[in-house]
Formats: structure tokens, C-alpha cells, sequence
């Protein structure tokens, strides 16, 4: 006999531990049933707009047939077998070929099973490649605050927002932090430079400082996501390019939310003619239907995995590496982007919400920054002074505010909120659609914004 609501609510509470969970925002947990295109049902039948992909990732819409016809096509064949050294599967094999076409600019795909195991082998893959080239002390990696490359303990330690360090410390050494491109909030900006001249001048000097025979890597989301949807200015990743070739550092692109269309392009990077020497995947790789990351890397990296003697070995594993029901399933996802252009939808789509956030807000007197421009990828950050940025105190829990007015005129989306642990940034909203949301549907994320501005600020 099927649970109710309430029971399902009760066992919810008392046995699933959630991610960043805390039973204060479990109270009435939303119990979600159904999805179609860009919309979402709960377990009351209460339709909602899909504002942020589930979490970054449903990039071809819920409700694919397609994809579950073809996770159970491979299951009656061949569910799972193990992908280490010495066998493999077709799926595995046939994604790995499609995705060095897709990319162009890399030879080789370790498979994981999403992004901080991603994350995670791209800090392991760095170390090893400047260990075959005799540089073994060349282990740390510099990331940047507002980054997000995961939660496991190696990515947490990348990822720039203390939140997420406090009841874990001590992190994993090696990792270090400067500041990044962000430029409606640049810091230590020097006369005359654009906000990517300083953040890449910030990153040699950091390299500099560090030494650049300790430095493996430098790893940046090439749009930021959980922390604030941070656009860099067009002069940045050329910039942070030249200096890693300067420094043999290697350059890692966490392209777990901007690949697979997200931006317009199959790889985010490409927007500035950039290429990097690891480039981490995830999320919209299977669109989320099933549980799929790797990493992509360099012919050089390739060539020094290959060529060490076989003792030296690149010693990386995961059980599910390979899977090929997921392999089947990320095959058919871009089959269906490719098929429909969901690339040329998610310009499109997200020129028209970038534009109609910027009409709605512009004059704004709360209205800080308006991120956009580059496929269904957006932001809106409010202050409570436009003219000093400075930020609501945290205490008015502004963002979470917003959240929950647009719940109520059903659009469903993620915000960060301002805090003590974030002084830079303000209260912000995320705009991340499915791919495929249509013009009615990106109108009506921009008026039920402008209604819950008006709700929570009274203006």
C-alpha cells in the first residue's frame, strides 16, 4: 500500500539524510513526483517552472522516454561490468570517442560518477603528470574564492566557500585560494585594469609567491555557479592561459555546469578560444538521468599516462567508472542535443532572459548586478545600497525570501543568500533552466522575479 503525503514527510524527516542538511529546512520537505519539459510536479499535483535544471544538469528536460528506453535497453543486455584495465564495454568506448569529438581540444576521458569525483581525479591526474615529467614537488593547486568544485574531502578543499570547510577542518593541504574575476566586486584592482587583468595578475603573483616548482595546478569554473554566477570579463581565461604556460602550471576547467550546451556551446571554454589541460565534466553529460562525470585531458597528459613503466602506473579507480548503463544513457542525451540544436535553443533562450532581466531591473533601486549573456546561465544579485553595493544585513534573509515568493507563484529555483562567511557577495537568485524552456516560460521567470522583488522589498 502506497505512503501518503504525510507519511512519506514522517520517514523523509527520520531516516534520509539529506545534502547540507539540517532539520531547521527539512520542516515541510517538497516531495517532487513528475517532470515534463521545463516543469516539475509535487506529490499534491502542483505544477512548477524547473528555474535551475533540478540542480545544474536536467540540460534536455525531464520526462525523456528516450533516455529511459535506452538505460533499459542496455540493462537487459549488460547493466554493469567492471571497466578496469584490461576490459571495457561498448557504451563506455563509444561515449569516450563521441566526447573527444565533441571537445576537439583533448585525447583522453577518464569516467566517474559525477563532478567532485571529477574534481577529485583531475587534482590526482596533476600531480602524477608532473611526477612523470621528474617535478615531484610540483603538488598544489590554486583555486578561487567563490569557487565550488565539490564536497568530498580533496574538492572540498578546492572549493572557495568556507561554509562548506567548517565542520570538516582540517582541509587537505596544498590548496590555495586567491581572489576571483568578479567584476562588479574586483579587489585589489590596480589603476587602468579590467577586472581580468587584476584577477590574472593575482594568479601569478600567487604562483610567484607559492613557487612555481610547488605549483601542479590551477583549476577555475570557467562561469561560476553555486558561488554567485560570476561572469568573467573576455580578457581573463586567455590572460590565466598565458600565465599557466609561463609557470608549467597546468590549467584545469571545471566545466561540471557549463558543459553540454549549458552556455550556448558544447564547452564553455570555447567562448574565449581556450584550451585546457584537464577539463572536469559532469551533470548535463547524462542530463541527470543517471549518475555520470570524468575528466577529458591533453594529449600530453594522455602520452604521460601511457608511457610510464608499469609500476609507476596511474593507480585511480572507481568501481562504476565506465557503467554502461550510464555511458548508454550519456550517448542518447547527446544524441537528443545534438539532434534538436538544444545549443542554438540555449543562446536564444538565454539572450531572452538575460535581456529581460536587464528591462525589468535596470532602474532598480535594489538592483546590484545582472549576470548573463551567455546561454541559460544567470544571475541577479540585489543590495541595499546600488550606489555603495552595500548588502542587506544578513538577518533580513532577503534571498531565502525570494526563494520562497517565487515558490508561491511556482518557480522553483536556488539563491544565495549574503553572510558573514560571503561579505563580497549579495543576495543573489540563479537562473539555470532545462535547455529546452520555451519563450512563455523564460517571460515568466522574469515577472515572477519582478513580483517577488516587489513582495520581499517592497519596490
Amino acid at each position: 500500500m502506497a505512503l501518503t503525503a504525510a507519511e512519506l514527510i514522517k520517514a523523509d524527516q527520520d531516516h534520509l539524510i539529506h545534502p547540507l542538511h539540517h532539520p531547521i529546512d527539512n520542516n515541510e520537505p517538497i516531495i517532487y513526483v513528475r517532470g515534463r519539459g521545463a516543469m516539475v510536479q509535487d506529490i499534491g499535483g502542483h505544477e512548477m517552472i524547473d528555474g535551475l535544471s533540478g540542480l545544474w544538469n536536467v540540460n534536455v528536460g525531464h520526462g525523456r522516454t528516450e533516455l529511459a528506453d535506452a538505460a533499459a535497453a542496455q540493462m537487459k543486455d549488460l547493466a554493469y561490468f567492471s571497466g578496469y584495465v584490461g576490459s571495457s564495454s561498448v557504451p563506455a568506448i563509444s561515449l569516450a570517442s563521441k566526447l573527444v569529438d565533441l571537445a576537439g581540444d583533448m585525447h583522453g576521458i577518464f569516467f566517474t560518477c559525477g563532478g567532485a569525483e571529477a574534481n577529485e581525479s583531475a587534482f590526482k591526474t596533476a600531480r602524477f603528470y608532473w611526477k612523470t615529467k621528474g617535478k615531484p614537488d610540483k603538488i598544489k593547486v590554486i583555486a578561487r574564492q567563490n569557487a565550488y568544485h565539490g564536497v568530498t574531502l580533496q574538492a572540498m578543499s578546492a572549493t572557495g566557500m568556507a561554509a562548506y570547510w567548517k565542520m570538516f577542518e582540517p582541509r587537505v593541504p596544498g590548496f590555495v585560494h586567491i581572489p576571483t574575476c568578479y567584476p562588479y566586486r574586483t579587489v585589489d584592482a590596480k589603476p587602468g585594469e579590467t577586472a581580468g587583468q587584476t584577477a590574472a595578475r593575482l594568479l601569478e603573483e600567487a604562483i610567484l609567491r607559492e613557487g612555481p616548482d610547488t605549483v601542479a595546478a590551477f583549476i577555475a569554473e570557467p562561469i561560476h555557479g553555486g558561488g554567485g554566477v560570476l561572469y568573467p570579463t573576455d580578457d581573463y581565461f586567455p590572460l590565466v592561459r598565458q600565465i599557466c604556460d609561463r609557470h608549467q602550471v597546468l590549467f584545469i576547467a571545471d566545466e561540471v555546469i557549463t558543459g553540454f550546451c549549458r552556455t550556448g556551446k558544447w564547452f564553455a571554454t570555447s567562448h574565449w578560444n581556450v584550451k585546457p589541460d584537464i577539463r572536469s565534466f559532469a551533470k548535463g553529460v547524462t542530463s541527470g538521468y543517471l549518475p555520470l562525470g570524468g575528466i577529458m585531458v591533453s594529449k600530453a597528459i594522455k602520452d604521460a599516462i601511457d608511457g610510464v613503466k608499469p609500476e609507476d602506473r596511474w593507480m585511480h579507480a572507481y568501481t562504476y567508472s565506465g557503467h554502461p548503463t550510464c555511458c548508454a544513457v550519456g550517448l542518447k542525451n547527446i544524441e537528443i542535443m545534438e539532434r534538436e540544436r538544444l545549443y542554438e535553443n540555449a543562446a536564444k533562450m538565454g539572450d531572452r532572459l538575460f535581456a529581460g532581466l536587464r528591462d525589468a531591473f535596470k532602474d532598480h533601486p535594489h538592483a546590484g548586478d545582472i549576470r548573463g549573456g551567455k546561454g541559460l546561465l544567470a544571475a541577479l544579485e540585489l543590495v541595499e545600497d546600488r550606489a555603495t553595493k552595500k548588502n542587506f544585513p544578513a538577518d533580513k534573509k532577503v534571498a531565502p525570501r525570494l526563494q520562497a515568493e517565487m515558490m508561491k507563484r511556482d518557480v522553483v529555483t536556488r539563491v544565495r543568500p549574503t553572510s558573514g562567511a560571503h561579505p563580497l557577495n549579495g543576495d543573489t537568485i540563479f537562473y539555470s533552466p532545462p535547455l529546452v524552456v520555451t519563450d512563455k516560460q523564460v517571460d515568466q521567470l522574469v515577472s515572477v522575479t519582478r513580483d517577488a522583488v516587489k513582495a520581499v522589498l517592497g519596490v
